[in-house]
């Protein structure tokens, strides 16, 4: 798909700095941290001078300590990512996901007719060295970042259309969305083809099936081998030093400037190229109109008209283009794979596929640094546990974290934690997160684990890490280790949305590890979730209020970031492309996007025996001053019954609160 001429020049370089109106700002802390930042012509790049050796006791020597807040919005975490990107084993670790529970149950049901017993254990490794694995010739930037200029996949499983399972932390997941492996494609047409044998007689192909599975299953064995990431004290210096939020102040001006340019640009050619301005709204009332028509003929399984519809999306959309042509480029894969029935076939081809944990990373950073949606939840949740911390009674805190995966919130914490009048108590953390795949299901969680503790180390925090990987609703009270004379806090940030509820199962997962958050008896109990009405069983209903849902993160994607930066390219494709394949084309146990609105929520907490805690004025007042001062305009911060809410142009996208048992 062809660009626009102006964005069809692609520079390629060094990324360290962007520089606008002759000012060099520092872009990424390291200056090889993204290779293939893709900027348009008017801007260029140079690499912005910074202390590779900053020495840590200088620094606290000379420097004051920094208000609570400024801890709160420093780079901390933007430094926590560049030391987990620096660690000489990143590119070699994938994106943590875990199987389906409908997948599981296609897959016993099909052991079941070829008279094999279903494995309790079956391990899937996605090691990069596995020479049998598909697409092992692809690099990790061609697996996560193909060529965004080639023309899309028409066919019945597009290169978008995948079905996916517990996604990472959010705002965000990030398993790539694959082209069918050709050996996929294979034991695909087999089945199909099986379909059309007499009954009763024995399939000839299934033999043949069954050694495919199994070879594919023996060739993802190997052995495990644990090696440990050498890091550098200088990592460490660069890690935890702060700047008090400067960096990620100089990406966000930088990209805006660029954004302002490149838009002005674009706005002239539109006008040059159409005549008036209104043209190009009336195409993205257009867009939106075409996308609801096609959700409908698919619906009704009327596929000639689908597909009209479909040639004509994919005429005027583009992942390169702007958020409403992007938002429909990944929404018509969604439609085309639902339409073709493919998502199991492709959901299992990506299980097989290696996704490198690294690529991510560099997208969150400029995520991170771009949106206050994940900062102001971390500011929330740290300061509201730094409130119970500062007790002088308090000798040990354990915080339980549902949900830890890299451990982003913690180093901003760990850092408040060592100022605290009369030293810092002992900090027990228990991280749970669902299991890698591999022969190592906790490695993710312990490699967390260690991390903080160097972290911990180096400002003289006593730490103690416990690791859990496993299926949330299997965690019983005993694996938490509670001691008695403790102050226990329980944090879990978006994603609790990705636990089946009771149209799935009777017995939710989801009322299951509030029960067991409410056994446990916090003193608090800080929830974060995704505000959606994209849960409803029906299709329709379900596809209008995810394209109203998503609508929002494109647009802002679309206003803070630049059209041709490739980092904002790899999250709308592997996390917001990814989760609307999924709320699109999956039902049942497969769908695992299930978010309900905060209202939803405390209804559902309630029940579980939680009472509400009101909101600290002191959180809402800084959270509202920092984000009317750093940030862009139409990012919204408000409250609501006990809620604090975070959207986008009016449009709420995430709400968190504090919450305590009742009884």
């Amino acid at each position: 798909m062809a660009m626009d001429h102006h964005n069809s020049r692609a520079y390629t370089g060094s990324t360290s700095g962007i520089k606008v109106n002759n000012q060099t700002c520092p872009v990424f802390l390291d200056p090889d941290l993204i290779r293939n930042l893709r900027v348009t012509d008017n801007l260029s790049n140079n690499v912005a001078p910074f202390s590779t050796r900053p020495s840590l006791t200088a620094k606290a020597q000379s420097s004051e300590p920094n208000p609570h807040e400024d801890l709160d919005f420093s780079d901390v975490v933007l430094k926590y990512i560049n030391h987990i990107l620096m660690e000489e084993d990143v590119e070699d670790k994938a994106c943590m996901f875990q199987e389906s529970a409908a997948l599981q149950a296609a897959e016993k049901s099909f052991y079941d007719v070829i008279g094999e017993q279903y494995p309790v254990s079956k391990i899937i490794n996605n090691n990069k060295n596995n020479k049998h694995s598909p697409d092992i010739n692809q690099t990790p930037s061609e697996i996560l970042c193909p060529d965004w200029n080639s023309q899309p996949s028409h066919s019945s499983c597009s290169s978008s259309g995948t079905v996916t399972d517990y996604p990472v932390d959010s705002p965000v997941s990030t398993l790539k969305i694959p082209d069918i492996p050709n050996d996929i494609q294979f034991k695909k047409g087999v089945e199909e083809t099986s379909k059309f044998l007499p009954r009763g007689k024995k399939n000839p192909y299934r033999e043949s099936t069954s050694f495919l599975v199994e070879d594919e299953k023996r060739s993802n064995k190997q052995s495990a081998v644990y090696t440990e990431s050498t890091v550098s004290p200088d990592m460490f210096d660069e890690v935890l030093l702060c700047s008090g939020g400067k960096n990620d102040s100089a990406i966000r001006k930088a990209l805006s400037e660029v954004t302002k340019m490149n838009g002005g640009q674009q706005n002239i050619q539109a006008q040059e190229t159409n005549g008036k301005k209104k043209r190009g709204k009336r195409n993205v009332v257009d867009m939106r109109t075409l996308l609801t028509l096609c959700a409908q003929s698919v619906a009704a399984d009327d596929r000639r008209t689908a597909t009209e519809f479909l040639k004509q999306i994919r005429q005027h959309a583009s992942p390169t283009g702007d958020g409403m042509q992007r938002l429909a480029y990944y929404f018509a894969d969604g439609l085309e794979a639902r339409m073709a029935g493919s998502g199991t076939q492709i959901y299992k081809s990506l299980l097989n596929m290696y996704t490198s944990a690294a690529d991510f990373l560099k997208a969150y950073h400029i995520y991170l640094a771009t949106c206050p949606f994940r900062k102001i939840s971390n500011f929330f949740s740290n300061r509201t546990f730094m409130n119970v911390a500062n007790n002088e009674n308090v000798t040990t805190l354990h915080i339980v974290d549902f949900g830890i995966l890299y451990g982003f919130q913690w180093p901003c914490f760990i850092q408040m934690l060592s100022t605290r009048p009369g030293g810092p108590p002992k900090l027990r953390v228990t991280g749970i997160d669902f299991p890698c795949p591999g022969f190592r299901p906790s490695e993710r969680v312990e490699e967390t684990g260690r991390r903080l503790a160097r972290y911990a180390e180096t400002f003289k925090v006593p730490f103690e890490f416990n690791a859990i990987a496993r299926k949330w609703e299997t965690i019983r009270i005993e694996d938490l280790k509670i001691v008695k004379d403790e102050m226990l806090v329980v944090n879990c940030l978006f994603r609790l949305r990705n636990l089946l509820d009771e149209t799935v199962i009777i017995n939710s997962p989801r009322n299951i590890v509030l029960n067991l958050i409410r056994k446990m008896n916090p003193v608090v109990f800080v929830m974060g979730i995704m505000n959606g009405a994209y849960n409803a069983p029906f299709f329709i209903t379900r596809f209008r209020e995810a394209l109203f849902h998503y609508s929002s993160f494109f647009d802002m994607l679309d206003a803070n970031i630049p059209r041709e930066i490739h980092e904002r390219m790899l999250l709308e494709k592997t996390v917001f492309g990814r989760e609307a394949m999924n709320v699109i084309a999956c039902e049942g146990a497969e769908r695992i996007e299930r978010p309900e609105t905060y209202k939803q929520w405390q209804v559902r907490n309630m029940r579980a025996g939680f009472e509400q805690l009101p909101l600290d004025g002191e959180i809402m007042r800084i959270a509202r001053n920092r984000v009317k001062l750093s940030y862009h305009k139409d990012f919204v911060i408000d409250e609501d019954g006990h809620w604090l809410l975070q959207g986008w142009k009016g449009r709420i996208v995430y709400a968190i609160s504090s919450w305590r048992p009742a009884y």
